[in-house]
């Protein structure tokens, strides 16, 4: 399995810490609003890898947080008249209804930064101690200058960009690129006692003491979305290796960019959503078919088109599915058609891991699927065997579920539906084609496909 690491810029073959557990941590949302469409693509891409992970045999421990104190978080609460533990419990709750919506499962922990704050000080205070911190009016920053490595992430060298680094307004900092690990108390703001005084932690120091409680001082993967390479995750190696003197992470993934239209996603540009927003309008699927569609280090492209095209490839996919069963009820063991296609499945299957062996690249993996549907279409009917067909609705099964796609229930079909499918079965029976039409066209307005098949009338959402 090749893994893109972020640090080293290349591919790289993945050797867990330990041998069969990998120690995964995923930065997750900030709670003060519904989560936006661009968050949903590492809530995804990085469940998948998960998936895929455990489906290759490793015990995978998973860990994203909620960061539940920050500028936004007081800002809104303020706004709203509420305390900034109420707003953080309010969005938490709607984030479980939209990641579940999107196929999304819990990690294993899911820690609050708020209930870390005694790991957080006992990180800083280590910091201070080894001279890579320093305390001023009750606030804490790390020196940049004196970790060396400053930059090694994201590639930048630490004095172009001390160079390109605006002189700071905050007369505390030594240096301009220095960053608040502690921050002094503000009047209306949320405290925590600490031995610089009463006050609150800053962000990046959230996710390092975080992650290292649950995971070690050093694990496997750290994932999370481009923005956050610099200054997040770039501020988060520097005061972890300097915490522990050795390497946080040894694989540091992160996906592109999201664009609405071809442009990047902005409130200003009015093309800003939230999951909440889309799944008014499209089947939360169908957006998870969107985001696996294209590598995850790639940019995409969010569009109405782009959701059309997801919705029918999808569509594809639950229509093989619904063949293969209605096939399987009916095939007889010792029939003779599709005696090639369980060897044939097993080699789309293999086509499957080689897509996600590199690098993760669902695009690749997902045309091996398509063409296990097109497998089951062309070669499997009502001649072929119950071990062929068994075979490839297995398949379908097996690698669809490490995607987490085709998982939904089955449409209830509304009575009022049903009575103008059975009216319609009745017209094709009296070989009443006119009405037959009609009668499509008057469900086709209901939202709902009448579809012709050799085991008769199926209904599907449109």
């Amino acid at each position: 399995m090749q893994i893109y690491n972020s640090q080293t810029r290349k591919k790289e073959e993945f050797v867990p810490l330990r041998e069969g557990k990998v120690g995964m941590y995923c930065c997750g949302p900030t709670v003060y609003d519904f989560f936006h469409i661009g968050n949903a693509r590492p809530f995804i891409m990085f469940d998948v890898l998960r998936r895929y992970l455990q489906y290759r045999g490793y015990e995978v421990t998973y860990v994203q947080n909620f960061t539940d104190v920050d500028d936004k978080m007081i800002e809104r609460a303020k706004r709203e008249g509420v305390s900034v533990r109420e707003l953080g419990d309010r969005f938490i709750a709607e984030y479980w209804k939209d990641a579940g919506a999107l196929g999304v499962k819990p990690a294993d922990v899911h820690p609050r930064a708020t209930e870390h704050i005694p790991q957080m000080i006992a990180l800083i205070q280590g910091l201070i101690d080894k001279g890579m911190a320093y305390e001023q009016a009750g606030s804490v920053y790390f020196s940049t200058p004196d970790f060396p490595e400053y930059g090694k992430l994201s590639g930048q060298n630490l004095e172009d960009l001390d160079a390109g680094a605006r002189v700071s307004v905050d007369e505390e900092k030594r240096n301009p690129l220095d960053f608040a690990l502690w921050k002094a108390e503000k009047p209306g703001e949320p405290s925590w006692d600490s031995p610089w005084g009463k006050g609150r932690p800053g962000w990046h120091i959230e996710c390092s003491a975080m992650s290292m409680d649950y995971l070690g001082e050093a694990f496997d993967i750290h994932a999370g979305g481009q923005d956050l390479l610099f200054p997040h995750h770039e501020n988060e190696v520097a005061q972890s290796e300097g915490f522990t003197g050795h390497p946080f992470v040894n694989y540091w993934m992160h996906n592109g960019f999201l664009n609405i239209d071809n442009a990047k996603m902005s409130k200003s540009l009015g093309n800003f959503f939230t999951v909440r927003d889309i799944l008014k309008e499209y089947e939360p699927e169908d957006v998870r078919m969107l985001m696996l569609s294209a590598h995850y280090r790639s940019p995409l492209n969010f569009s109405r088109d782009m959701m059309a095209q997801a919705h029918a490839s999808l569509t594809r996919l639950y229509t093989a599915k619904d063949r293969l069963n209605a096939l399987l009820a009916s095939a007889k063991p010792d029939a003779p058609g599709g005696a090639g296609v369980p060897e044939k499945a097993k080699d789309i299957r293999q086509r499957f891991l080689d897509g996600m062996d590199n690098d993760f690249n669902t695009a690749e993996a997902m045309g091996a699927v398509f063409d296990l549907a097109y497998l089951a279409n062309t070669e499997l009917d009502e001649n072929s065997g119950k071990a062929a067909v068994q075979a490839a609705l297995d398949t379908l099964g097996e690698l669809t579920g490490v995607l987490g796609l085709l998982e939904r229930e089955q449409d209830a079909v509304p009575a009022e539906v049903r009575e103008i499918a059975q009216r319609r079965a009745e017209a094709r029976k009296n070989r009443d084609w006119a009405q037959s039409d009609a009668l499509r066209g008057e469900l086709a307005g209901m939202g709902w496909l009448a579809e012709d098949t050799p085991q008769g009338q199926k209904l599907r959402r449109a």
